[in-house]
Order: structure tokens, then C-alpha cells, then sequence
């Protein structure tokens, strides 16, 4: 089955086409603000020959979606009113949808949501300790998010190590412009650091993560309106506040090589942020066995990766400098007689999108 995925990120749109899992085209929108060219789309499928079917990455399913969904005017009309939950991403996916219903119209379309790997969480990690009739009236609970990409990092990440699924204790760490980690226990998410939006947990580009909710509450008894508040957290937070840079890590250690004190301060707390978080992950699982690496900063950041590693010695991890220096695509990094194996998995959420569109359509 050949399949279109259309993955509409934060920051960037990624199309690609997949025919049993190998791919015949691809191509990627940077700065994409939900107005893509046509003619890019146009310019793939000349390249790589009819579609069977498109798959598209849809950040926030909501409370009712366990799984893929076949795209109708009704889900997309059940999606566009959850925009206000994922405000940097949903408004890019429903775009996504938009487009290419408009250039294939009668190609079956399928939304993969990023929180569908995480309805397995259990009741303790998913509930928010608010009162229980807002829970139930607003289905308030815990989503979490990247779903598609840790299911993919956990899988690939096992095949790396030669570890097989069923007992194993995994850490899996998105780590780009948006960021999260997911505790997986017998291949299934049971605790995760973002929750109700992708604004909580580690630190990101522009987005805060965690914040005490008192302090927030403070802000807005001392003069800073809501529409501020949520303007600042989402695009002038993270690594681009504390910086003064753009967010991007790679800026972030420029101007730290230059001297900054600001763009330090930002990396250590990055740092700081995500091994702690590393370790309440670990909590949920019972140990830890497994720690994947994936996505922009994890892929193409050793320092990080070796950072991280050395914070986290006294769990078990430890990471080969030559191999962690030399990486590049999917690699075993981890350092002979680590009992903990530490691999980077290139994030493939379009593989996984691929393998839920054709479960669901056959």
C-alpha cells in the first residue's frame, strides 16, 4: 500500500511516500505556517506515482480516540474544537488535512494522533489531583504527546539493543523543539511528561514545560493579561527566553561559546530539567533497562547526549565517547559494562503513521 504521510510539526511540515515501508519521495516545508505550496505536494506525487491512502499526524485526538480515525468533515470538525489544547500544532495538522483533501479528494484519508500511545496510561499517572466533577465535566487528565514517535523510538530502540519488549524498562526521550519523555513497560506508555496540553514537562525551544501554577496565578494578579501569559509560555519561554536566543540549540551553544552567561544558564537548566525528569520516568517502570534518544536534539546533539549520560551514571547509564561522537543515523552509543543500554533512534513517526493507516484501511 502506497501511503502519503503528511507529518505537520511545530515548526516545519514533512511529506513523504511509503510503500511497505520504503520510501519513494520525500520532502519537507521548513517554517511552515500552515499555508504550504500545492505545487510541492504536486511536485512529490509526479516524483513518486499515485497514492493509496494518506496518513496524517494529528497532535491532540482528544478524549475518544484510542487509535487511528478514518478523516470525515465529522473528525475534523471534533478536531478543530481541540485546537485551544495544542495551539502550536492542531491548527498546522487540520491545515495538513485540509490540503491535501483539496488535491486528493478521494483518497481515504487517516488521522494518527500522538496521544493514542498513551491511553495505556493508568489511572494513577493519568488523573489530575482537581476536584473529580471538573475531571469528569472537562475530561481533564493527562494526554501526553509524541506518541507516534516514541512507539516508533521504543521499537527500533529494542531491535538496536537486542533487547526484546516483553519486561523491558524504557526511557524514551523526544528531544526537539518540543520535548517530552515516555516510561514504557511491556511496549506500553505508563507515565509521560506532558499532560493535559504539550506545554508541561521538560524544558523546550520556546515552550517553559513545568511552571508552579502558583506563580502563574501570581503573574495574573500583577498585571500580565491571559493573552500574554499564554503568548509568552508557548513561543517566548525555553531556551529562547532564558537565552535571548531563538530557541534553537545550536544558537544556544553558539552564544555560550561566545561568553553568554544567559545562553549557559539556558543549557543548564535544559540539562538539569531533563535528568530529573529522566529519573521520575524511571519511577513508573520500576528501573530502567533502556534509554532512547531521539528526535533533532537528540539525534544530532553528543554533548547532550553525553551530558545527559554522565548526570544519569548513577542509574546504570553511561555513554562511549568515540561512539556517541562518531554517531550518525541509528546507533548503540552505550559504554561497555553499562548495565543500562543507551541507543539513537532517528525519529521515524512517518513509519509508524504508515503502519496504523494500513492496519486500519485493511
Amino acid at each position: 500500500m502506497r501511503v502519503l504521510v503528511v507529518n505537520a510539526g511545530s515548526s516545519s511540515l514533512k511529506l513523504s511516500v511509503l510503500d511497505d515501508g520504503s520510501a519513494l519521495g520525500s520532502t519537507t516545508v521548513e517554517r511552515w505556517e500552515g499555508a504550504a505550496d500545492i505545487t510541492s505536494v504536486q511536485a512529490l506525487l509526479e516524483r513518486s506515482g499515485p497514492v493509496d491512502a494518506i496518513g496524517h499526524r494529528v497532535v491532540h485526538g482528544g478524549p475518544d480516540h484510542a487509535g487511528p480515525a478514518r478523516v470525515d468533515a465529522a473528525l475534523v470538525q471534533e478536531l478543530t474544537a481541540l485546537t485551544d489544547l495544542a495551539p502550536l500544532h492542531q491548527p498546522r495538522s487540520l491545515a495538513g488535512i485540509a490540503l491535501t483533501r483539496r488535491l486528493l479528494p478521494e483518497v481515504p484519508a487517516v488521522a494518527c494522533f500522538d496521544t493514542s500511545f498513551h491511553r495505556t496510561l493508568p489511572a494513577a499517572a493519568s488523573t489530575y489531583a482537581l476536584p473529580a466533577a471538573w475531571n469528569a465535566r472537562w475530561g481533564l487528565r493527562r494526554y501526553g504527546f509524541h506518541g507516534l514517535s516514541h512507539a516508533y523510538a521504543v521499537q527500533r530502540g529494542g531491535e538496536l539493543a537486542g533487547l526484546a519488549v516483553d519486561g523491558l524498562r524504557v526511557v524514551s526521550c523526544h528531544l526537539g523543539a518540543g520535548a517530552s519523555l515516555c516510561a514504557v513497560l511491556d511496549g506500553r506508555s505508563v507515565d509521560t511528561t506532558m499532560g493535559f496540553t504539550p506545554l508541561a514537562g521538560l524544558v523546550m525551544a520556546t515552550r517553559s514545560g513545568s511552571i508552579d501554577p502558583g506563580l502563574l496565578l501570581w503573574l495574573l494578579d500583577h498585571g500580565v493579561t491571559q493573552p500574554e501569559l499564554t503568548d509568552a509560555l508557548e513561543h517566548r519561554s525555553g531556551l529562547a527566553g532564558l537565552s535571548g536566543t531563538s530557541g534553537d540549540l545550536r544558537d544556544v551553544l553558539a552564544a555560550r561559546s561566545q561568553g553568554s552567561a544567559a545562553a549557559a544558564l539556558a543549557y543548564d537548566v535544559l540539562v538539569h530539567r531533563l535528568a530529573r525528569e529522566v529519573a521520575a520516568m524511571t519511577a513508573a517502570t520500576g528501573g530502567l533497562d533502556l534509554l532512547v534518544l531521539t528526535g533533532g536534539l537528540g539525534e544530532h546533539q553528543p554533548g547532550l547526549r553525553e551530558d545527559l549520560g554522565t548526570r544519569l551514571a548513577y542509574l546504570g547509564v553511561g555513554v562511549d565517547g568515540p561512539a556517541n561522537a562518531a554517531a550518525r543515523g541509528d546507533a548503540d552509543v552505550t559504554a561497555t559494562g553499562s548495565p543500562v543500554r543507551a541507543v539513537v533512534v532517528t525519529a521515524r513517526e512517518d513509519l509508524e503513521i504508515a503502519r496504523e493507516v494500513e492496519a486500519l484501511l485493511r
